[in-house]
């Protein structure tokens, strides 16, 4: 549902990417019937698909995913290459989603002048420029240590408290406790779908 936070969790190989990557209209389904915005999403053109995932999604990878040799600010305005957004507001709206992650002071560095969970900031910023309602997030505190894992946690928190969907990949059951919802996969099918009932006494047991 619009506002939800649903975790994934599963065993390696049990079709979480698969999944995330057919919801994020980055793969076609090849059986059933996927509805987004009440329409069929095979009644999508090519065109409106990748203005969905342009304008609807925003995308948080586990390896960030971010340009080398190129600044933060200008990994951040990488979406608005392919928006409709005029290029003179580009600096300011990547500007706006660099502060809200926290990295402002880091705005000219390069990635590998920043830290596993810096990066990760960076990535959250890329997929927020757009002002997404749908965030899918595939494993993003994997490559962290506990401390930047429970900063990115943090903030997909507040995107979810502030109305974003969040949609989140993880093998981790302390990160997945942070979710409203988690779904359970095993060998492509759903095992298991449940509340998460003591969400907040997770997220803190997290923080701590």
């Amino acid at each position: 549902q619009r506002g939800d936070f649903l975790a994934i969790m599963g065993p390696s190989g049990s079709g979480k990417s698969t999944l995330l990557h057919i919801l994020g209209f980055l793969d076609k389904h090849t059986d059933g019937t996927y509805l987004f915005q009440g329409k069929n999403v095979s009644q999508y053109s090519d065109e409106e698909l990748a203005s969905i995932r342009n304008t609807e999604v925003g995308f948080i990878f586990q390896t960030f995913n971010l340009l080398p040799r190129t600044t933060v600010l200008d990994n951040v305005k990488l979406p608005l290459l392919y928006s409709k957004v005029p290029e003179r507001e580009w600096d300011k709206l990547a500007r706006e989603a660099v502060e809200s992650v926290g990295m402002t002071h880091r705005i000219n560095h390069e990635p590998s002048e920043l830290s596993g969970g810096e990066r990760q900031r960076v990535a959250i910023a890329r997929a927020l420029i757009q002002k997404p309602s749908i965030i899918f997030a595939d494993e993003p505190t994997g490559n962290l240590d506990s401390k930047s894992g429970k900063v990115v946690m943090e903030i997909i928190q507040k995107l979810n408290e502030t109305g974003h969907t969040v949609i989140l990949i993880t093998h981790e059951t302390y990160t997945a406790e942070n979710a409203k919802r988690i779904i359970r996969l095993s060998d492509g099918l759903i095992q298991s779908d449940e509340a998460v009932t003591n969400r907040r006494k997770a997220f803190e047991q997290f923080v701590k």
